[in-house]
């Protein structure tokens, strides 16, 4: 054979191998002895959120089946809409938002608690009692939400209903400044806004959620039907690698303030605040939890037909 033969071989058989190998890069291991699968987790810029940052940091540094990939949103119908024609996987939402999206036949299901407590009812400094409020601007994220419950039932608890406040949906970032404007005379939302408030002296805690319907569920991490059926095995080690987040942000309060720093960018008094009123430890959604859940969703009319624990939560995944 020519050397110029030999040449143009050699450039053909490079070209073939280099193609093949190509072919095989994308989704496998360096290895290349296991395909590893990325889940698209969505999310808020939450404290409540913080098992999902946890859990991706410390996935990112073990060898694992799957690979986290977070999808930040910036209010919860864009996430909503991101979960229910599939573009994600799974998403740390509001429950009653996932429920919603059950009843309208969406094939999601929550699969563990977000967080356990850690919402407060913010109020300016002249609300001396839940009295106060009658016929003032209380702010909520959503309707479908367990601040719109946490309100229900504390005005229900002086002899008040809704009817006597003016209830207004504003979105989370907005509300400290708000309140600080008197725009509204109080709010409940998802950490860390209400710590925002606190932190600025421009308001004060009037209950925290424990004191006012104890054991409530607000946010879960929630998996889509077809995520989970089509990898019950990855959605396992999800879930379990959730759990475990959770307990390490209990027992690695250093590391876990330092991850929620990296995607909240807080500065320390508010974290501090935040986390003073959030546990995330036993995040398993139990029966008798999400009963009471659903019994206050019928109370406040929320919903006249929430889904039945064995349709909408799939506890198996965390055991």
């Amino acid at each position: 054979m020519s050397i110029k033969k030999s040449i143009v071989a050699a450039l053909i058989f490079g070209l073939i191998a280099g193609t093949a190998a190509c072919g095989n890069s994308g989704g496998v291991k360096e290895s290349g002895l296991s395909n590893i699968k990325t889940i698209k987790i969505a999310y808020l810029p939450l404290t409540h959120a913080l098992p999902v940052f946890v859990e991706k940091e410390l996935q990112d540094k073990k060898e694992n089946k799957y690979k986290i990939e977070l999808v930040k949103y910036g209010s919860w119908p864009e996430l909503m809409d991101a979960l229910n024609t599939g573009h994600v996987d799974g998403a740390s939402v509001l429950i009653e938002l996932a429920m919603k999206a059950k009843e309208q036949s969406i094939g999601v299901k929550a699969v563990a608690l977000g967080h356990k407590d850690g919402n407060v009812i913010v109020v300016s400094k002249n609300i001396k009692s839940p009295s106060d409020l009658k016929g003032k601007n209380f702010a909520i994220p959503h309707r479908q939400s367990s601040h719109n419950i946490l309100l229900g039932q504390m005005l229900k608890n002086v002899g008040l209903s809704y009817k006597d406040v003016n209830i207004v949906e504003l979105p989370p970032p907005e509300m400290p400044a708000a309140l600080a404007q008197g725009q509204i005379a109080g709010y409940s939302v998802a950490e860390p806004f209400g710590a925002k408030s606190i932190a600025l002296d421009t308001g004060k805690v009037l209950f925290e959620s424990n004191e006012l319907w104890k054991d409530s569920i607000c946010c879960s991490l929630v998996l889509s039907d077809k995520f989970i059926n089509s990898n019950k095995d990855v959605a396992k080690e999800v879930v379990s690698s959730f759990r475990d987040a959770g307990e390490y942000i209990g027992s690695h309060k250093d590391e876990a303030n330092a991850i929620a720093k990296k995607y909240l960018n807080l500065d320390d008094k508010v974290l501090t605040l935040s986390l003073k009123w959030i546990s995330f430890n036993d995040l398993e959604i139990t029966r008798e939890a999400y009963d009471s859940l659903t019994s206050k969703i019928k109370e406040f009319g929320i919903s006249s037909n929430p889904p039945a624990y064995d349709d909408f939560v799939d506890s198996s995944l965390l055991r």
